[in-house]
């Protein structure tokens, strides 16, 4: 099978679709399908470009088998809401255009965020008479208002119009969580076009192993107790709180927070931190994906921590499944939802209200006092992981994109039948 995959963002960059996108990419090219991608050039989340890629036009390379072609496009830093705009727009015309002139593909798939993306594939699925397929990353539009990035108006509302109209002409939608299904199916969309497929780990890359000793040198963390928070410091993530939780642990000496990603608010994380002098608290830029298993290794507990707001409700971390993969205990600050449910049901770690720095300060001194609990949640941890291997996750999208691609084939019904 011929896969067009529309992306905004691919390896290099390590954010969560890059990640999911390339991972299976691969899988299915090792599987005997085609799969191309076009996408921009890697210069996510500061807005500049990575060494060794240029803002040109069109160039092209294989990554893992997976064919890149990346495309000119407007570039802006993950900051301003309209500058932003224009980077995904401009992606939306240039991506469009490359795909006119590729080779004709069996299907046609688009992954969110971002929204202009899915545009893109849509608009590209009517020109070229394509089955198009539309993977919900996330419920954008809704999601710009839930970060206070702009407020409900006139424009987002036709926005979701739009959203709406593309999940309709769309031959299927796989959904990362079920709670995406069955907002959609709310807003009157078929529940048998949506698939689930939730999200996962390459097991492989991940596993518990011994702290990196030049990390935890560089770090100055010796024999403290390390709560890691892994991935975009953005409007969505609260990450304040996760400050004030600190200033509320000063005197806990052994307790210590660390900082790894970039963002719109790191800059002013940073600063807040400086300026009220938390030494129990340590950033790191962003690291490439290999790295991620040494950064990881420093850490006593993953945190996830997200904004207090019933759009997050539907929303499933994937630095959950990374930090499964290693072993880590979970504790995550963020409205009940799916993703708490999973870390209730597999009993790896603790949930606390959102945005609740005394609940979250409290949380953090249990897990480091009672050392045989948190061991019992960290052997859960790694147990669980099996249970959401990304190779698997790639066997039942791929079942997906088989199926509407046979014509004559009830996709549903097609993916039923397959042996698990």
């Amino acid at each position: 099978m011929k896969i067009l995959f529309f992306s905004d963002n691919y390896p290099p960059e390590t954010n969560a679709a890059a990640t999911r996108v390339h991972e299976r990419a691969a899988y299915w090219v090792k599987w005997g399908h085609q799969v191309t991608v076009i996408t921009c050039v890697p210069n996510f989340p500061h807005g500049r470009v990575f060494d060794g890629y240029q803002n040109k036009w069109r160039q092209e390379e294989i990554i893992d088998g997976v064919r890149v072609i990346r495309v000119k496009t407007y570039i802006a830093a993950n900051r301003a809401v309209l500058r932003r705009t224009l980077d995904f727009i401009s992606y939306m015309f240039t991506g469009f255009l490359a795909g006119v002139r590729i080779g004709r593909p069996d299907v046609v798939v688009s992954t969110s965020p971002q929204f202009f993306a899915a545009v893109a594939a849509w608009a590209l699925s009517h020109f070229r008479r394509i089955p198009y397929v539309f993977e919900l990353g996330d419920l954008w539009p809704a999601s710009i208002s839930a970060v206070g990035a702009m407020r409900p108006n006139f424009g987002l509302r036709l926005l979701e119009l739009l959203e709406l109209k593309m999940y309709r002409d769309s031959v299927a939608v796989v959904a990362l969580t079920h709670a995406f299904k069955d907002n959609l199916v709310r807003r009157s969309i078929s529940g048998d076009k949506v698939h689930v497929v939730i999200n996962g780990v390459d097991l492989w890359r991940y596993g518990p192993r011994d702290p990196d000793s030049d990390l935890v040198s560089e770090l100055g963390t010796g024999d403290k107790f390390v709560i890691g928070y892994v991935g975009t410091h953005g409007m969505a993530h609260a990450l304040k709180n996760v400050l004030k939780a600190a200033q509320r642990l000063k005197d806990h000496n052994n307790i210590h927070f660390l900082f790894v990603g970039a963002g719109a608010e790191r800059d002013m994380l940073i600063e807040y931190a400086k300026d009220n002098d938390l030494g129990n608290v340590s950033f790191l830029p962003s690291q490439p994906k290999d790295r991620m298993p040494q950064v990881w290794s420093v850490c006593n507990v993953a945190l996830v921590h997200l904004k207090d707001s019933p759009a997050f409700k539907e929303v499933i971390p994937s630095k959950i499944f990374e930090a499964m993969g290693m072993g880590l205990p979970i504790l995550m600050a963020a409205p009940e939802g799916e993703a708490t449910k999973i870390i209730s049901k597999e009993n790896v770690g603790v949930c606390v209200a959102p945005e609740n720095p005394d609940a979250l300060a409290d949380a953090a001194k249990v897990l480091a006092l009672d050392a045989q609990q948190t061991k019992k949640y960290a052997s859960a941890s790694h147990k669980a992981a099996s249970q959401y291997s990304r190779e698997a996750q790639a066997q039942n999208m791929i079942d997906v994109l088989e199926a509407v691609t046979q014509s004559d084939a009830d996709a549903d019904a097609h993916v039923k039948s397959r042996p698990r």
